[in-house]
């Protein structure tokens, strides 16, 4: 399938988390690996031609979901590794028989040059999101992309506004927002199910002992032979090669998130997807909090949004701390998992996570209510076909640029206010802090020369 392209350019411990994260990802990825499916199913014609920007864990699955989708047909991928690009191409021989229809790059904007390619699927470093994905919408190509899908909040607007101004097709990598199980409970919230929201929590974890990402200097470390450093840092500042962040095989899911240069901590390893599954049930995906309120200001005992409409949404280290903080649910009550959150109305009480057993609530009668008979998750969901759909009716994606870079700005504000040590009041109309310099100046930052957006 082709189209006219633009011509332009208990306290969740780091270990504990990354555990978790790996089992989710494997959760996701069990119906990418499947045997491929016999590909006479879809006219070569009609097939959307992809290439895959990063080989990691997360593109690994990626990659296997191309090659067993009959609706796609992979013509390329990309990683600064060659390892992994060598990876990649045999596990291309593998599923195809042969390698001659799919060319592997070093450089990702290679790739983009190519006319006869529709779309790309992103999942590199966080780092890098932002500019792949603008890089190519500019070049008339389609994007899914991992999330979140920004490590700053200037970055995130940008990306939205060339998604935009390029007419691209674009998903945000927040599969769960997809399982029915999930959208169901969500509705429910949304709906008004609960009553008022008073009360919502999610899950933030500690990095290296600190609520933000942090930024130390590593010793320099032997370049690995087939690794272009250089471009694998890109934009970021410079930093030389350290095996904490990138080394063969594959040691977890985002083992560089930890670093401010590259990652974006609590909020790569699974905030960026409590974010967006929260502010949907709230209603308020595309917009965001008015304040963000520090635990030193003596209101509310951690780090706490005020929506609008007065709903508070409370980050904590471990669903204990509901109970024991908060008080905001029975003594009894089961809460376990990540990539979702708690909501407490005027009715009751309802979980969204997904990696710890199935949805929790009660009163029993809301899950009559909401007709949910089966209250296991994650499941199957179509969050992939959802975008290849779009695709061919250039319609809007369940999770587009908006709801992206507003899932991924929610972390950002936690981190200005951590880093700031303070409160901070938000405006996410304008996108701006009120009367705040400091603050607002944190919204930003500057590239690696020659990488522009």
């Amino acid at each position: 399938m082709k189209r006219s392209a633009a011509a332009s350019w208990t306290r969740v411990s780091r270990r504990e988390a990354l555990q978790r994260a790996l089992g989710a990802t494997a959760a996701v990825a069990a119906p990418w690996l499947l045997p491929a499916r016999a590909r006479g199913q879809v006219a070569p014609s009609e097939r959307i031609t992809v290439g895959v920007i990063g080989l990691g864990a997360m593109g690994a699955g990626h990659l296997a979901y191309c090659l067993g989708e009959p609706a796609i047909q992979l013509i390329a991928l990309c990683d600064v590794d060659r390892v992994r690009r060598d990876a990649g191409m045999q596990r291309v021989r593998d599923t195809y028989g042969n390698t001659s229809s799919v060319t592997a790059y070093n450089d990702y904007r290679e790739m983009l040059a190519r006319p006869d390619l529709d779309a790309v699927i992103i999942a590199t470093t966080d780092h890098w999101h932002t500019p792949q994905a603008v890089h190519a919408a500019q070049a008339g190509k389609d994007v899914y992309c991992e999330k979140p899908v920004s490590l700053t909040i200037a970055e995130g607007r940008r990306l939205v506004d060339v998604v935009r101004a390029h007419a691209c097709v674009f998903q945000t990598g927040t599969q769960y927002r997809s399982a029915p199980t999930i959208r169901r409970v969500c509705d429910f919230v949304r709906r008004g199910g609960l009553g008022k929201v008073k009360h919502a929590f999610c899950i933030w974890s500690r990095v290296e002992g600190s609520y933000g990402p942090v930024s130390y200097p590593l010793p320099a470390e032997p370049v690995p032979d087939g690794l272009d450093w250089d471009l694998w840092v890109g934009p970021a500042p410079w930093r030389p090669y350290n095996h904490r962040f990138h080394r063969n095989p594959i040691p977890g899911v985002v083992p560089w998130a930890f670093c401010e240069d590259f990652g974006a901590a609590s909020v790569t390893w699974h905030h960026s997807h409590s974010a967006d599954v929260i502010q949907y049930a709230l209603g308020v995906e595309e917009s965001g909090p008015v304040e963000i309120i520090h635990p030193d200001s003596g209101r509310f005992p951690t780090l706490t949004y005020r929506y609008a409409n007065g709903t508070l949404l409370h980050l904590v280290e471990d669903w204990g701390a509901v109970k024991r903080l908060y008080g905001a649910v029975p003594d009894d009550a089961r809460l376990d998992g990540l990539f979702g959150g708690l909501f407490v109305g005027e009715r009751g009480w309802v979980t969204s996570m997904s990696g710890g057993g199935p949805i929790e609530g009660g009163p029993p009668s809301i899950f009559d209510e909401m007709g949910l008979r089966n209250r296991g998750v994650p499941g199957p969901n179509n969050h992939h076909s959802n975008w290849l759909e779009c695709i061919r009716t250039r319609g809007k994606t369940s999770t587009g640029e908006e709801i992206g870079h507003r899932s991924a700005s929610l972390g950002h504000l936690a981190h200005l206010a951590f880093k700031l040590g303070r409160s901070l009041v938000w405006d996410p109309a304008t996108e701006t802090f009120a009367r705040d310099d400091a603050a607002n100046r944190l919204r930003s930052r500057a590239m690696r020369e020659p990488w522009r957006l």
